[in-house]
């Protein structure tokens, strides 16, 4: 991609370069010849433009998360990446237990939650109870960085 952009470059630049450079068979200088000289120049410098813009190359964008149902809007919760908010729908999971699974991750499986290090057995007992809603994917940097605060207050 680089180089392509890099080729791109220099191809303006070369024409660019030669509107400016002295033709041979060019014997005097009219209004006449000045204004065909800036038409050639701008076509050139048009037809240049017209590659670059043809020849660029795709972006390659990631377009949407793909795990995105899975950060707070299904009955399903991702353990690696949704926030802390993601677990309000579940009663006895909001702040504490939340809390303790957001601050503690990333987990290779579900089952890696119970290894929390402070988790009492009644919160054990509430993680169990929600076990088949959770998933552990993998850490996204987009949302890991906002698992304990996102920003949205009331």
């Amino acid at each position: 991609i680089f180089i392509k952009m890099k080729l791109a470059i220099l191809a303006v630049i070369a024409s660019t370069a030669a509107a400016f450079a002295p033709q041979a068979g060019t014997t005097t200088s009219t209004a006449l010849n000045a204004e065909a000289g800036r038409r050639e120049f701008f076509s050139k410098a048009a037809a240049a433009t017209a590659a670059v813009v043809g020849a660029a190359a795709p972006a390659n964008a990631v377009i949407d998360y793909e795990n995105i149902g899975y950060l707070g809007g299904s009955s399903i919760v991702d353990l690696n990446n949704a926030n802390v908010r993601a677990y309000l729908k579940m009663p006895g999971m909001y702040p504490t237990v939340a809390g303790k699974i957001v601050s503690n991750g990333p987990y290779a499986s579900v089952k890696d939650i119970y290894s929390i290090k402070g988790l009492t057995s009644a919160e054990a007992d509430v993680l169990k109870k929600y076990e088949d809603r959770f998933v552990a994917k993998t850490p996204s940097p987009d949302y890991v960085i906002d698992r304990i605060n996102n920003g949205l207050y009331r």
